[in-house]
């Protein structure tokens, strides 16, 4: 007699991944949302979709396959990308994996669905030999085998034909002319335009770009993205779609899609697969329209663990003991983009507690903590760095972070603040470490408050990752090695492949130059030295520099030397 199937639920409990009094709780819900007992699960957190894919591949005596173990990547020479369509493929989260005669292998989220099964047989015409995988893990497939920017390209090359997309053309009014707002508002909601946009946002997250740019000119419209600190040109829209496109992405932000003189300023959240992104948009107006750049926060994809960042070992034990000081000034320093903020965040996440009052003003406030109390800039009622520091110390603060010091009335009471019992973490913009001493006395702070308070200052750039994938090795000449101080016989530089579009850098990773304020650097702040005798100090007690730092990098095979050149602006050493 067969043994009866256990059903999903039952194998979760009985793998000990949830507990009875979960699965009565997941039940109810499923009850409510209609949806399937998995989808209910996730979503309340109580198991993540391997779990789900494993116990469910267990209940149907199915194997589970992984895209990181590659064993998502379709056989190649046997026309499977035709034999399944890609849109098919989309819709149901399918992928074909290999054939053998009538025998069709193929990956899906969910194997006990058979309705998909049974259109996989019609339209491939095919036996389905069924694998499972999870939902993200699959959609990467999909996108990395048939082509991220498929769907993009196709509503883009529509564009260009107004007939055939369902668009009809917008004429171009000069800056004087008036333009009904009603039709602007109806162009901006037609179905063609909200693709777009969603397309055009979801390929840039899917692509980890940090920003959208969307560029007006004269005859024509550029689409960019900015992927591991470098900008790309993106194939753009037709030029006539750019009022309903601007137009449509201030909608999402909540912004007055009848003002095109002024600058705005807005945000909306948007959901891709089971992640939730935060985008931040800025318009200004210019000669030829307004410009919208689109900012990309995906926390998913924010380092927030210091390990991953970067540091050094020793940098790292240096950086961790200073960020536990019951008090003191602890600066990062460097230029927008070099990751400064990240670096914040992840120091927050080191040392937040039950115990500790951490409390933080930001401009903006790009991640949202638990147990830790944000605040946002807000200039025009009043709330800007300052005033909001003032209130802070009646707050009973263990810990203030303070998105950047930016005139002198934030300065002093940062230094007041540590002098008084507080850990203050902020930014400064300066190139290197020593340089934001000079620029704190720029602004008016004493040395004599400065010495006393200042813990550590840390410089940092980003440099991009070598793509693991098509790195290739070649052989240094020895005298680079030995300016550089580097004992290894090979050295990698950048190739390009499908797996990094073409580019051969893949992540990125900081490169650090920390200054620790000993007894000897206090003393020279203290006396107004220049930055040089301090830059001396702080090399001579150890502190390697960003391009030393970036070479310790290249040693590892991480980076190329022309990357740590690129964001150093150090050319090789003489």
């Amino acid at each position: 007699m067969a043994r009866a199937r256990l059903k999903l639920g039952e194998i979760l409990v009985k793998e000990g991944l949830l507990t009875e009094e979960q699965l009565q709780k997941a039940l109810q819900a499923q009850l409510v949302e209609e949806n399937k007992l998995g989808e209910v699960l996730v979503k309340l957190e109580l198991v993540t979709e391997k779990d789900i894919a494993l116990a469910l591949g267990k209940q149907l005596g199915i194997p589970y396959v992984s895209l990181s173990k590659g064993q998502l990547k379709p056989a190649v020479d046997e026309n499977l990308e035709n034999l399944i369509p890609p849109d098919f493929a989309r819709r149901y989260r399918v992928l074909p994996i290999s054939r053998h005669l009538n025998s069709l292998t193929v990956a899906l989220v969910d194997p006990s669905d058979l309705m998909v099964i049974d259109n996989l047989k019609k339209i491939t015409g095919c036996e389905i030999n069924p694998i499972i995988s999870t939902h993200s893990e699959i959609e990467k497939a999909i996108d990395i085998f048939y082509g991220r920017q498929d769907l993009l390209k196709e509503a883009i090359d529509n564009s260009y034909n107004p007939q055939e997309s369902g668009l009809e053309t917008l004429e171009e009014v000069s800056e004087d002319e008036s333009l009904s707002l009603d039709k602007l508002i109806a162009k901006a909601e037609e179905a063609p335009v909200v693709k777009l946009v969603d397309l055009i946002t979801k390929q840039a997250v899917e692509e980890r770009a940090s920003d959208i740019h969307i560029e007006p000119f004269k005859d024509k419209l550029n689409l960019r993205y900015r992927i591991d600190g470098v900008l790309h040109e993106i194939a753009p829209p037709a030029h006539y779609l750019r009022p309903a496109l601007i137009s449509r992405i201030k909608i999402l932000a909540k912004l007055d899609i009848a003002e095109k003189r002024l600058p705005q300023d807005g945000a909306f959240l948007v959901k891709i697969g089971e992640r939730v992104v935060d985008i931040r948009v800025s318009v200004v107006p210019t000669i030829y329209g307004e410009k919208a750049v689109l900012r990309i926060l995906d926390r998913s994809q924010v380092p927030l663990d210091l390990k991953g960042l970067g540091f050094e070992s020793k940098e790292l034990e240096i950086f961790k003991k200073v960020i536990r000081s019951s008090h003191g000034l602890v600066f990062l320093t460097g230029p927008t983009g070099s990751g400064k903020t990240t670096t914040l965040y992840a120091a927050l996440n080191e040392i937040k507690s039950p115990t500790i009052n951490i409390i933080t003003i930001e401009d903006p406030v790009e991640y949202r903590f638990e147990n830790i109390n944000q605040v946002q800039v807000k200039p025009q009622i009043g709330l800007t760095f300052a005033s909001a520091l003032r209130s802070f110390l009646r707050q009973d603060p263990d810990v203030m972070l303070v998105g950047e010091v930016r005139d002198l009335e934030t300065a002093q009471t940062c230094i007041r603040a540590a002098l008084t019992g507080h850990l203050v973490l902020s930014t400064v913009h300066t190139n290197d470490a020593p340089t934001a001493v000079s620029r704190l006395v720029d602004l008016g702070a004493e040395p004599y408050l400065l010495a006393p308070s200042l813990l550590l200052v840390a410089a940092q750039r980003l440099v991009r990752k070598l793509c693991p994938d098509c790195k290739e090795p070649y052989e240094p000449t020895v005298d680079f090695l030995q300016r550089n101080k580097l004992n290894k016989d090979l050295l990698y530089r950048p190739r390009g492949c499908e797996r990094c579009n073409n580019t051969g850098y893949k992540g990125r990773l900081g490169i650090y130059e920390i200054m620790v304020i000993s007894s000897k650097i206090r003393n020279l702040i203290e006396k107004k030295t220049g930055i040089e005798p301090l830059r001396e100090a702080a090399r001579e007690e150890g502190m390697l520099t960003l391009w030393e730092s970036g070479m310790q990098k290249v040693a590892a095979g991480i980076t190329d030397v022309e990357e740590v050149m690129r964001v150093t602006l150090v050319t090789e050493k003489d």
